[in-house]
């Protein structure tokens, strides 16, 4: 099971081509995926129309929903933030450290294009999906 981040779902369904898309491309017939519950939440905020929604919930709906917070996982992103600050580098995003911790914990790969993930994998053992030996 891998859980693909907002940004790589986002440039996905918009027919952006990174690295991410296509390595998602290629794995979605052979691995499985997951798509976190505030992922979901951030995809669809993101839609324009109501037919947009109903497509991407469609479209994502396939996929299993992970839980991302409950209190372990709050407790241990604030350790991982604190952590990584006294490294002297600073996550923007508080959803991105919940997303982290949860796949940390959980040792659920993470598909993700945004570099405040990568901390999280020099320093605290987040798995990279595009480091996943080929399937």
């Amino acid at each position: 099971m891998i859980l693909v981040d907002t940004g790589v779902w986002i440039d996905y369904f918009g027919g952006i081509r990174t690295p991410q898309t296509d390595w998602l491309d290629d794995h979605l017939a052979v691995r499985r995926f997951l798509v976190g519950d505030l992922v979901l939440a951030e995809v669809l905020q993101g839609c324009r129309t109501d037919r947009q929604f109903d497509t991407l919930h469609a479209a994502l709906d396939r996929f299993r929903l992970l839980s991302i917070v409950d209190g372990q996982v709050a407790v241990a992103a604030a350790r991982h933030y604190r952590t990584l600050r006294a490294l002297g580098i600073t996550i923007r995003k508080t959803i991105d450290t919940l997303i982290a911790t949860r796949c940390i914990i959980a040792d659920i790969p993470l598909l993700y294009g945004d570099r405040d993930f990568d901390p999280f994998v020099q320093h605290l053992g987040l798995r990279s999906a595009m480091q996943l030996p080929a399937h």
